[in-house]
């Protein structure tokens, strides 16, 4: 079967982002479509991949790079190694580069023959197994999507670049930032710190241990499948470390107020962009969460304030409701080193 390029532009209303880059180098209400025939499949984190051959406009072969996210989360819309193979007749229609690579985030797929393959983790639908209920804040959680507001702009960047105002500092570092260099930490598979793990229940489910103590300290450990974060919170009492001491998850102390979990966090080392677009992050950064039971243990509410005057005017909160979900996988990121730098032009 001859194949050839069907070249649609459908300008759409933006959905919500799920990697690990910006959808800045892309073009998001753009979809191309095109045939080809399956080269190559990769099922791995932070990103899975394939390739198609296909016929360009003037008939000559080209070969298109598609991103997908993540191998957990395609495992969750009902992927897995055998989804694709190397030959497989498809259609395919992606949000393609700024740059006119051949290269673009999955919109949508369809094998020749069959059904459109669902695609986009915004295509996740709420289980429909019964609600379960936590009696403490210990447990697996992940958004409760239906409960989103109708203005909820995406993934982290949008978010942050909606609700933080920046120092003429933070702005100079922002526009100065480019995914595609050696300044993007996750090319180096380093993750995001706090408050990105609540804003990545998106995709990916939270757990908090409330008996994660270690030699003898009492601390609660707090652990999302997004990249294998851990953080130790300590709640001895104990104050924070000087300011020469720095963490990459900072130093969080906790305390109960009730039964509400607030956690106070210091002491971050800098990081160049952990609200993903670029804005630093440096020694005066502070977060405050805040978690509480709600909907007698069905949910959980969770509230951050942050501020980090170097880089940022003022200061964000924001907060949201997660599902109790104890059947959530936490099976390891284990992030590649070559999915995570694969859409960076050679």
């Amino acid at each position: 079967m001859k194949f050839t390029p069907i070249i649609a532009a459908i300008y759409l209303l933006a959905s919500p982002a799920f990697g690990h880059h910006s959808d800045a180098a892309l073009r998001m209400d753009e979809v191309v479509t095109f045939q080809g025939v399956v080269s190559e499949y990769r099922f791995r984190n932070p990103h899975a991949y394939f390739t198609v051959e296909a016929a360009g406009e003037d008939g000559a072969p080209v070969e298109w790079s598609v991103q997908m996210a993540s191998s957990i989360t395609m495992t969750r819309l009902g992927w897995g190694r055998e989804t694709l193979a190397v030959g497989d007749q498809v259609t395919v229609g992606v949000n393609p580069a700024r740059d006119g690579r051949t290269y673009g985030l999955i919109y949508s797929i369809e094998k020749v023959g069959g059904p459109t393959i669902i695609a986009r983790p915004d295509e996740m639908r709420r289980s429909t197994t019964e609600q379960v209920r936590a009696s403490t804040v210990e447990g697996r959680w992940m958004v409760d999507r239906s409960r989103l507001p109708e203005d909820y702009p995406g993934g982290l960047d949008q978010l942050t670049i909606r609700d933080l105002t920046l120092t003429e500092k933070g702005r100079t570092a922002e526009a100065a930032y480019s995914q595609a260099s050696e300044d993007n930490p996750e090319l180096s598979c380093i993750s995001k710190p706090t408050p990105s793990l609540i804003i990545y229940t998106d995709l990916y489910p939270m757990e908090i241990l409330l008996n994660g103590s270690n030699e003898g300290e009492d601390i609660i450990t707090i652990r999302s499948q997004y990249f294998d974060t851990v953080r130790a919170i300590y709640m001895d009492g104990r104050e924070h470390p000087p300011a020469s001491e720095q963490f990459h998850e900072g130093h969080s102390v906790g305390r109960w107020e009730d039964d509400v979990l607030v956690i106070d966090t210091t002491n971050f080392d800098y990081h160049r962009s952990p609200y993903q677009n670029g804005v630093p992050s440096g020694a005066q950064k502070h977060v405050i969460e805040r978690y509480r039971l709600i909907d007698d243990g069905s949910h959980m509410n969770v509230e951050f304030f942050l501020e980090d005057p170097e880089y940022i005017d003022g200061s964000m909160t924001y907060d949201r409701d997660l599902r109790y979900t104890p059947q959530s996988d936490m099976s390891p990121f284990n992030c590649d080193l070559e999915a995570t730098s694969r859409f960076v032009p050679e």
